[in-house]
């Protein structure tokens, strides 16, 4: 049973979150159950997310056949990577209980608000994270949802606020954005990601330009026309835009110039919010990243710098080896990359191959399969490793399993003193990158 409004918020009621461990799950069931709703939920594994969301009250299990569903359940939320023939969301049918997606619930949630949403292909949750800054160093009291953890939000994810702000991140994947109401909303970037779910980049376009035209008559837009992909895509909107080009390029205390083109557009949001120019750029100046956004986990051995970063796309992997090669001069860079799904790969693989030039090491663990049930063809990495090689211009190896490669890191003589490893990845390569500081 779909189709459950904003109404159902209005009283206590009783939610169950299937994939509760998602990062966007998550953040919605925590602000709920601070709203003092009645909130449980299930993953398949343990997770500092899901420690987390029990240390506020929340009850969670790791099973998932079904049978934790409560009969009385006033709404079943899942994430997207539940899929419909999942035990949960069939139990949930069989009870009646009213049932929604994550974004199909989130824009339920934010919809009396004034809602500052970030999309885009890259960038969104940099982008996010910097506007939190900006928004809370201005005294505002905005609630807010992001895509990773701040320390702005005390290592959290979310943030209940009193006044009318709503700052969250929209994610185009299966048109996911277009069951939210923006107001303002930034544009990153739109160079195409997520081809499972979309036909073509006309087709992944359409989906961002349903979205702007959400947007009401006197909503915003604001974004770089100097990049062909942002510019195609609003000029067939019908709603005012602004473009950020022209503003200046912020300092920040982290390295990229594509983090620099994401602070243009917070620069934007402040004007439009009509905030304090030069409060908002010293904001900007004390940015220093957020989890698993170039991360620096920290230091070990022979002063080896450690860093952990989600980018999973050919144009996040080599914005963040670039920035990182910038930031970090003659140190050798060492690149462990977990490439996610087969499908991204195949669809991207020229990209892929060409994205790794600035590191001085590329070693390629197994791919993470994310979706398993949708996934046919396989990537050859012996192929991949060796297209790299030459797309590149890098020694590439490939490591195996995650096992493999930490057996290969933290064996003698394969990292030198010095070194910066950089673990890249949208999956739970993360879990390598903590491994190493232990």
């Amino acid at each position: 049973m779909e189709g459950v409004g904003s109404a159902l918020y209005t009283s206590h009621v009783k939610i169950y979150c299937s994939g509760i461990g998602g990062i966007g799950l998550s953040a919605y069931a925590a602000l709920q159950r601070s709203r003092g709703q009645s909130i449980s939920g299930s993953d398949h594994t343990e997770s500092a997310l899901i420690a987390d969301l029990r240390s506020q009250g929340i009850a969670v299990t790791l099973t998932q056949d079904g049978s934790a569903v409560p009969s009385d359940a006033d709404l079943f939320v899942y994430s997207e990577a539940i899929p419909a023939d999942a035990p949960e969301r069939r139990r949930a049918a069989e009870l009646k209980i009213p049932t929604r997606s994550y974004f199909a619930a989130l824009g339920d949630l934010s919809r009396a608000s004034r809602v500052i949403a970030v999309c885009g292909t890259h960038g969104k949750s940099s982008t996010t994270a910097m506007s939190t800054r900006v928004l809370l160093e201005a005294g505002l009291d905005p609630t807010i949802i992001v895509g990773t953890k701040l320390s702005e939000l005390e290592g959290r994810n979310w943030r209940k606020g009193a006044g009318d702000l709503f700052l969250l991140e929209a994610c185009e994947y299966r048109r996911s954005f277009l069951h939210l109401s923006p107001d303002i909303i930034l544009l990153t970037t739109a160079d195409g990601d997520h081809f499972d779910a979309f036909r073509s980049m006309e087709d992944y376009r359409q989906a961002f330009i349903d979205f702007i035209d959400l947007l009401p008559a006197d909503g915003v837009v604001l974004t770089h026309m100097g990049d062909p992909d942002c510019a195609v895509i609003v000029r067939q909107t019908h709603r005012r835009s602004i473009d950020v080009d022209g503003l200046a390029l912020p300092t920040l205390s982290v390295p990229g110039a594509h983090m620099q083109r994401n602070a243009q557009l917070v620069l934007g949001l402040s004007d439009v919010l009509a905030l304090d120019r030069g409060a908002t750029l010293r904001a900007l100046k004390g940015y220093a990243g957020c989890w698993r956004r170039m991360e620096v986990k920290g230091t070990i051995g022979d002063d080896i710098v450690v860093i952990d970063d989600y980018g999973h796309h050919p144009t996040e992997v080599r914005a963040t080896v670039g920035a990182l090669h910038e930031a970090y001069g003659k140190r050798r860079l060492v690149v462990v990359f977990q490439p996610h799904m087969h499908d991204r790969t195949l669809k991207l693989y020229d990209a892929f191959t060409k994205a790794f030039y600035g590191a001085d090491l590329v070693v390629i663990a197994d791919v993470y399969e994310a979706r398993k049930d949708v996934e046919t063809a396989r990537v050859d990495l012996k192929k991949f490793v060796q297209d790299i090689v030459e797309g590149s211009g890098v020694a590439t190896l490939h490591g195996g399993s995650l096992t493999a490669v930490e057996q290969k890191l933290k064996g003698g003589g394969f990292l030198q003193p010095h070194d910066v490893v950089l673990f890249l990845g949208a999956g739970d390569i993360t879990t390598l990158a903590s491994a190493m500081m232990e």
